[in-house]
């Protein structure tokens, strides 16, 4: 349980406020950066023409780009081409997952100008990256992926030959995360559900993770807490708003941290090819699985391991969830397997049906399932085991 190794992390500036070291952590690079954006999350902000002002202050000189979808190995090629005449210090990522993973990917590919397609997992050559990728610096404006915290790119295909990959290393971590809970305040309702639950789902997921251990345990827990306690008060906006998304930004944080060291499980192994199959966000995709995928996992490790350690998890979940002690194990797992039914209802997550995924096509999001996240899950499901799961919420 003590012996671990925890890879490399970025330096974290969390708190109301930070975004305002943004000016200062950046001119420590250099004097020239790329800002790499989401389509609106902060460009539409007041905070976006205070830290273009400060940029003039401190003679910085900027490129912008926007990222507005789930960014594909196309869209980083061009990128990555458009700007190779450019010599910048830094890379500054500002948005939700999709700017995040987009600034990461061409901070690491801008500089060996070759295609992300030659190290994407799972797909064409996997050559070696050795870099040297330049600075990348993350400012999440949503709470959810985590991708701050984490060294993987996320990349998609979408359709019917789709994949859902990742460009992976240690040198294309962040070298600061700068989370300022304010930037959420942009988020409308659907996002903080779908994001809100894809971080939930990530701190579930790594805590009963195969890899886990007692440091992302301990931070994992935190974790859940946070976000059992501000999500959904944050999507209802009642209460003390920016004490919610303070908890939400934490959760997220902590969700990157851990997935980043120890991975996920089936939640996350069928989101890849729900992903590239489907026009479905991946947060919804998170939100709509993890009460069937909860109980399907509960269900095979009683019938076929039931002194697997994930269960006594589970059962501590339920109880950091649920505010309840309980002596009954089968009272735990049902009672959190309603609070996560409870929770999905009321974040209005749609089923996959309605992203147009049918009966018939079950097989195929299967066979596509068993990835990097899916080889961490605390049992081997079997392949009418993660149907059942698809079939729940169809």
């Amino acid at each position: 349980m003590f012996s671990f190794s925890i890879a490399r992390l970025p330096r974290i500036e969390f708190g109301t406020g930070v975004i305002k070291k943004l000016p200062d952590i950046i001119a420590s690079y250099g004097s020239r950066i790329l800002l790499v954006t989401g389509a609106s999350s902060f460009t539409n902000t007041n905070h976006w023409e205070t830290l273009i002002n400060q940029l003039q202050q401190h003679a910085i000189r900027w490129q912008h780009c926007v990222v507005a979808e789930e960014p594909s190995p196309k869209l980083i090629d061009d990128l990555v081409k458009t700007y190779a005449n450019q010599s910048f210090d830094a890379v500054v990522g500002i948005g939700g997952g999709s700017a995040l993973d987009a600034a990461k990917a061409i901070a690491g590919l801008i500089k060996i100008q070759r295609s992300v397609m030659n190290y994407l997992e799972g797909v064409g050559p996997e050559l070696p990256y050795q870099g040297p990728a330049i600075p990348f610096i993350a400012v999440p404006t949503t709470a959810g992926t985590g991708s701050e915290a984490t060294k993987n790119a996320v990349l998609s295909v979408q359709g019917e030959k789709g994949f859902k990959k990742s460009f992976r290393h240690d040198k294309l971590v962040a070298e600061y995360a700068i989370v300022d809970p304010d930037l959420l305040a942009s988020c409308p309702p659907e996002v903080i559900a779908a994001n809100g639950m894809d971080a939930l789902t990530q701190l579930l997921e790594s805590y009963v993770s195969i890899k886990s251990n007692a440091f992302t345990d301990a931070l994992a827990i935190s974790g859940l807490q946070a976000a059992r306690d501000g999500l959904i008060p944050l999507y209802r906006q009642e209460g003390e708003l920016q004490e919610h998304r303070e908890k939400m930004a934490y959760a997220a944080l902590l969700s990157g941290i851990t997935l980043a060291q120890v991975g996920l499980g089936a939640v996350h192994g069928l989101a890849s090819p729900l992903g590239a199959f489907y026009p479905i966000p991946h947060g919804v995709v998170c939100g709509t699985l993890v009460a069937s995928a909860t109980r399907i996992n509960i269900q095979s490790m009683l019938a076929r391991e039931p002194s697997n350690k994930a269960l006594a998890k589970y059962l501590h979940v339920a109880e950091i969830l649920c505010q309840k002690r309980f002596i009954d194990p089968q009272a735990a797992y049902n009672a959190l397997i309603d609070l996560l039914v409870q929770w999905t209802n009321e974040l209005a997550l749609a089923r996959l049906s309605h992203y147009s995924l049918q009966e018939t096509a079950l097989d195929k999001v299967i066979a596509n399932c068993r990835g990097s996240s899916m080889k961490t899950n605390p049992i081997v499901l079997k392949d009418e085991e993660i149907r059942e799961i698809l079939l729940e919420r169809l």
